[in-house]
């Protein structure tokens, strides 16, 4: 069973209905007892970053996120909230990914960055099996992570972000694989079969 992390930040009746497209066992919980019997966890996420830290402090999920062994996939700003921190709202993350994610320019372009775009660069890595790099995800976000070690796939907007990352059983999209059609689907079916073994 997959837990998808209910903590009033999440696009969670979209995650749920992209996991019943592709035949997921799921639960939509924020209760530790049932975090701790799921094989695996998705942490979606629209809003804003410093009231979403602020939920999953009053319901006491930031240890246990930070210390699970489970895979764990980030989603739009459930991926943001892996890293250190965020110019938004100078929020402080969970820290599993190192670095601090920043705004766009808007001087240099439309905030948000809204729309379908393709990546810039694929690592090989199980949760982009299938995937190529001219295939188009949708994003919609203001702040972007950097591209560093973790990073398995870029794309520019403005400049080069992190687009997918991954350390260890913590992954994350930037884009929303649940409103990317097909291209999304293969991305949360290797998700899948990652948990599944």
């Amino acid at each position: 069973m997959i837990a998808i992390i209910d903590y009033k930040a999440g696009n969670l009746m979209s995650v749920s209905n992209a996991l019943l497209r592709i035949g997921a066992d799921f639960q939509v919980t924020w209760k530790r007892e049932v975090l701790d019997r799921a094989d695996a966890v998705i942490f979606p996420g629209v809003g804003h970053a410093e009231s979403a830290m602020q939920a999953l402090e009053e319901r006491d999920l930031v240890s246990w996120l930070q210390h699970t062994t489970k895979p764990v996939l980030g989603i739009c700003l459930g991926m943001q909230l892996l890293y250190e921190s965020s110019a938004e709202g100078d929020t402080r993350g969970l820290g599993v990914l190192p670095g601090r994610l920043e705004r766009f320019d808007e001087s240099r372009g439309k905030v948000p960055h809204l729309g379908w775009n393709a990546f810039s660069e694929l690592r090989d890595h199980p949760l982009l099996d299938g995937l190529r790099a001219e295939q188009q995800m949708y994003y919609v976000h203001s702040y972007y992570a950097p591209v560093t070690g973790d990073t398995v796939a870029s794309c520019d907007y403005q400049l080069p972000f992190t687009a997918v990352a991954a350390r260890g059983n913590f992954m994350g999209a930037q884009f929303h694989p649940e409103k990317s059609g097909e291209n999304g689907e293969v991305l949360l079916r290797n998700f899948l079969k990652m948990v599944r073994g």
